[in-house]
């Protein structure tokens, strides 16, 4: 086994995905496999499509759990409902929409980068002079990152909806919620969502391996005249198996299946505003943390704070990259690295999925010995300090043991 590495106690996970496992999802999906063709299966899949479309905050969307990553699920949003050639005005702000962007580019679509300084949310007065200039209508979709991991930016999709809505422009409306959904407010329906997806190992705090699909009405008959080529992807073979109610057109991981209904199951306990109120407390700590150690966050601005991850620069004397080692090499403690602009910039903590408080106050604890050991002149305690103030204040009582 010599890629795992021994570490006294557990590893204190706080990348921005993948994220900590529950236990109970663990035992879920410690299990045989099963045949899918059995009624059992089908019945599982059909009550999970349902309960799916509420992470969405959809009662007209359709889902689908492909066995994929969020890289799948893009390609899966793009090649239904699109054809090459066709014009995407696409928001580069980080890494991941960067990727995406290269994704789009490359199965040949017609990309309308716009793109704004990292650090910074998506650029919509340059998509309003974009929606109002084209009058011919040659904008197909527009394609946005809820949550850029890569910066700890959260973008607006209710005023991209206005804006689309202000022009009356039917270009579709496609969403990376992969580091958002089950953690921020997500509002496929009130907000125009037409093709929304995430991926199993962030919020839904799963392992990798299942991409979440969601696709607007709209979406499902831009699909039917859409002439990019998909064959795995292809959401006609899901619905042929939805309407025989058998649901799959291959065979899907039963494990991940277990999962999710248990994640699911997790997050209907606790409530999904209650979720979404307890990343924002998460967030908040941190944020007040980094404050009082002295460093900036690298989101330029305050409304568009990620609740999920916090990117936090670091003095130029620093390498990132070596704090992100070090908390790895002695504390066991996993931090995610600056990518790509701001690599050895900025490193990252994660605090999204099935993580309270106390979790986030030992991560905190971690982060200020390895600034200490790195020559950053903080002050032990400071931030968990800040933090602990602001928890101990706003954390409710656990509504389950009231």
């Amino acid at each position: 086994m010599a890629d795992y590495v021994y570490g006294p106690g557990r590893n204190h996970l706080f990348v921005p995905g993948p994220v900590n496992i529950p236990d109970p999802v663990i035992r879920a999906m410690n299990r045989q496999n099963e045949d899918y063709r059995s009624p059992a299966i089908p019945a599982l899949t059909k009550v999970l499509l349902e309960d799916v479309k509420k992470i969405f905050k959809t009662t007209t969307g359709t889902p689908f759990l492909i066995p994929t990553t969020g890289t799948g699920a893009w390609e899966s949003a793009l090649t239904n409902t699109l054809s090459p050639g066709d014009r995407i005005v696409s928001f580069l702000i980080g890494q991941f929409s960067l990727l995406w962007i290269d994704q789009q580019q490359r199965l040949g679509f017609d990309v309308d980068v716009v793109e704004s300084d990292w650090g910074h949310g998506a650029d919509l007065a340059a998509l309003e002079r974009k929606l109002r200039n084209d009058t011919h209508r040659t904008i197909k979709a527009v394609a946005i990152v809820h949550n850029e991991t890569a910066t700890g930016v959260t973008n607006d999709l209710a005023a991209v909806r206005r804006l689309l809505d202000a022009y009356a422009h039917p270009a579709l409306l496609l969403v990376d919620g992969v580091s958002s959904i089950c953690a921020l407010d997500f509002r496929m329906d009130e907000w125009g969502v037409d093709v929304a997806l995430t991926g199993s190992q962030k919020a839904l705090s799963m392992p990798t391996g299942m991409g979440i699909v969601c696709a607007s009405p709209k979406a499902l008959e831009a699909s039917k005249t859409a002439r990019s080529v998909r064959v795995f992807f292809d959401w006609k073979d899901y619905l042929k198996f939805y309407e025989m109610g058998t649901y799959w057109p291959y065979t899907p991981s039963i494990q991940l299946l277990y999962g999710l209904r248990t994640a699911l199951d997790l997050i209907f306990e606790e409530g999904l505003d209650n979720v979404f109120k307890r990343h924002n407390r998460l967030g908040t700590a941190t944020r007040f943390a980094v404050e009082a150690w002295g460093l900036k966050n690298c989101c330029q601005k305050e409304e568009c704070f990620s609740d999920t991850v916090t990117a936090v620069v670091v003095p130029p004397y620093i390498d990132s990259a070596e704090i992100v080692k070090h908390a790895w090499k002695r504390y066991n403690l996993s931090l995610g690295l600056g990518l790509n602009k701001v690599a050895g910039k900025v490193f990252r903590i994660g605090h999204l999925g099935n993580l309270n408080e106390l979790q986030l106050l030992g991560c905190l604890s971690g982060v200020e010995m390895v600034l200490k050991d790195v020559g950053y002149p903080v002050k032990l305690g400071s931030g968990v300090a800040a933090a602990a103030a602001y928890l101990s204040n706003y954390t409710p009582l656990i509504p389950s043991r009231i």
